[in-house]
């Protein structure tokens, strides 16, 4: 005999009512204030977001990220529970374009601040690549229009990887610095101050990268995830992507035979890949015209593969592989 059948239904009824309305008492009570204990609560979609809200807010906030360690950000599904932290907050920080779920739930968030990271700088470079000229004429545009097709999570109006330009993603932190004083302006000189450190830690990396890939024997790299068209175009470099912006994109045929003629025409060694997303492609693309692989990090997540323990460390490894692939001296 199934025991639960035996309970009658207003009875489940009644409790799932009773336990949707302690929820959202729950929810009410601490969306009142945004805070825990003391601190100003603080909800990030992914790490890059999350790295600039500790970094500025310090002792001040206490920071959470709906993107664990491990999982792709772009395929994130919200928990009800996640959804629910939301509008316990008291400052969210997101990065629209990039997360479709977070997007959506965060619009539907009763929370005052509101922060939307492609809203304080420009998401616009001149192309997938950093402006190299290949030589293909045509074939460019229509290379352009298959990035395009696959990215699924770019942004209206472009490419939403600004924090792997570190110009962009100081000028972001400026901005944040500043939103964060508004939404608790008991502590703005320590926002202030901490914006500055970290302001002044993304120009000394602007500055490694701008030295590590000033002289290089060719400027072109090939990645499986085309993440990296802000920092290209940033140090005149070229990025040819396997696939586009999707992660987990296929190449067409034609794709690939044009990435096997670039490869050999501009000297290129490398095919990068990431860690949270299949190698296959780029060891086969790179097995079939006798190039290395090696792992270039869009930083979505730190995980214990990554190359680094926070930003700095891991984008200072993405220099590393760069300036050897590319042949810096």
């Amino acid at each position: 005999m199934n025991v639960r059948r035996l309970i009658p239904t207003t009875a489940v009824a009644g409790a799932v009512a009773l336990g949707l309305m302690a929820v959202s008492a729950c929810s009410t009570s601490a969306a009142s204030d945004g805070r825990s204990g003391g601190k100003l609560r603080v909800v990030a979609s992914f790490y890059p977001m999350q790295y600039l809200a500790e970094e500025i807010g310090g002792a001040h906030v206490s920071v959470s990220t709906l993107t664990q360690p491990g999982i792709e950000p772009h395929d994130l599904e919200l928990k009800p529970r996640q959804t629910a932290e939301l509008n316990e907050a008291g400052f969210i920080l997101y990065l629209k374009g990039v997360q479709p779920a977070v997007d959506d739930a965060i619009a539907e968030a009763d929370v005052e601040h509101k922060v939307d990271a492609a809203g304080l700088t420009t998401l616009e470079h001149d192309g997938a690549t950093g402006g190299h000229d290949h030589g293909h004429g045509a074939g460019d545009e229509g290379h352009a229009e298959e990035g395009h097709e696959h990215g699924g999570h770019e942004s209206e109006g472009g490419d939403p990887h600004i924090w792997l330009d570190p110009v962009k993603y100081a000028e972001v932190a400026e901005k944040v610095g500043a939103k964060l004083a508004k939404a608790d302006p008991d502590h703005a000189a320590d926002y202030e101050k901490n914006t500055d450190a970290l302001v002044a830690k993304l120009t000394a990396l602007d500055t490694d990268f701008r030295q590590g890939l000033k002289n290089t024997a060719t400027k072109t790299f090939i990645t499986t995830h085309s993440a990296f068209g802000h920092l290209a175009e940033r140090y005149g470099l070229d990025q040819e992507g396997i696939a586009g912006l999707d992660p987990e994109g296929e190449p067409s045929p034609a794709r690939i035979r044009e990435l096997q003629t670039i490869a050999k025409k501009e000297k290129v060694t490398t095919v990068f890949f990431e860690a949270l997303a299949s190698d296959r492609t780029a060891k086969t693309l790179a097995a079939d015209t006798g190039l290395k692989t090696d792992v270039l990090d869009p930083l979505e997540g730190i995980t214990p593969k990554s190359h680094g323990d926070d930003y700095l460390e891991v984008m200072r490894s993405n220099l590393a592989a760069l300036e050897k692939a590319l042949g810096a001296r």
